[in-house]
């Protein structure tokens, strides 16, 4: 990996431009190192994550092709769940096509404001998930502890507006996210160890002091990630205390099975955050901190349309009525 660094630092085509008021250099392009090893193996991870790829996007549409035409689906949960199939192909998007040629050529260059444009919207897509979901368990709140008014509080543009507000409260604090990125200053070292353009990856080739820079991520983690854990988890405690309070066993098992889709998701998107960005990374190796990082970036947006459409018997349901349609309409 070393050799390779260096192989392309001294055959870069870096534009380094010298400025001659402040004696420093300007990055104008960084190396992604991506994942080293052989070309059997980044070839085979190529093809892997050029299905997982494909059946994210694939999955993701179908999700909102159905909730969009299926009037059964017509409901909160499902338009809830469309808007995460949104998010999910907004960030595969964003970081798969340029992983992919980095798998093939042992690394790849982006450019300055590529790298930032990729971080913004990778913050937006991560962002709006965390809020989403957060919206998404008092649904689920609402639905299991207060079903009779279920209707009555969960409309359609109350709905609609949680949704815009998650939008909107998403795309202020990754525009804040990036500002405070694009103040780190860069020395001429410009080799990302990652697949994709993240802050600690960054911050660990920066040549400036990124102590204020740490400081407002924590302080935005508060309403972006520890509000909302908090809410899931008080949400989901209200959810269990409920569920044990019902005297059939068979009611208790519907009722947990409403949720269970939920739940896993916000396991696994919570887990893989929580572990990359909010526990102590002290130690762990770059191997790891990568491995983590597709959980969330890769597969996740693969697993989420998996997760809700094998285990709902309303999306499968619309799915077969749509194909019956369109057999129909072909053979007539």
């Amino acid at each position: 990996m070393v050799e390779n660094i260096q192989r392309y630092l001294n055959t870069s085509s870096l534009i380094i431009s010298s400025n001659l008021q402040t004696n420093q250099t300007v990055v104008k392009e960084f190396f992604l190192s991506g994942f080293q090893g052989s070309q059997v193996l980044r070839n085979v991870l190529f093809l892997l994550f050029l299905l997982v790829f494909g059946g994210t996007i694939c999955g993701n549409l179908l999700i909102i092709a159905l909730v969009a035409t299926s009037r059964s689906l017509h409901t909160p949960m499902y338009f809830f769940i469309s808007q995460l199939s949104i998010s999910d192909i907004l960030l595969t998007t964003n970081i798969v096509p340029k992983l992919l040629p980095i798998l093939l050529n042992n690394g790849g260059t982006i450019t300055y404001v590529g790298c930032l444009t990729q971080f913004y919207f990778f913050c937006v897509s991560e962002v709006f998930e965390c809020f989403l979901l957060t919206v998404m368990s008092y649904d689920r709140y609402v639905a299991i502890c207060n079903p009779l008014r279920y209707t009555s509080i969960m409309t359609s543009t109350y709905c609609m507006k949680m949704t815009a507000l998650c939008w909107l409260f998403s795309i202020f604090f990754s525009f804040i996210d990036n500002i405070t990125t694009s103040t780190i200053k860069f020395c001429g070292l410009n080799t990302i160890n990652h697949f994709f353009c993240d802050l600690m990856p960054l911050q660990e080739i920066a040549c400036s002091d990124t102590f204020f820079i740490q400081i407002i991520m924590y302080i935005q983690s508060l309403p972006a990630i520890i509000i909302p854990t908090v809410i899931i988890i008080k949400c989901y405690v209200y959810i269990t205390i409920t569920i044990l309070r019902i005297p059939s066993n068979i009611s208790r098992q519907k009722a947990f099975s409403t949720c269970s889709s939920h739940l896993i998701v916000v396991s696994i998107f919570y887990w893989s955050i929580f572990s990359v960005y909010v526990v102590p990374t002290k130690g762990q190796s770059s191997t790891i901190s990568k491995i983590l990082s597709l959980l969330f970036t890769v597969f996740t947006p693969l697993i989420n349309p998996i997760i809700y459409s094998l285990r709902n018997k309303d999306i499968k349901k619309a799915f077969q009525e749509t194909l019956l349609k369109y057999k129909h309409n072909k053979l007539s």
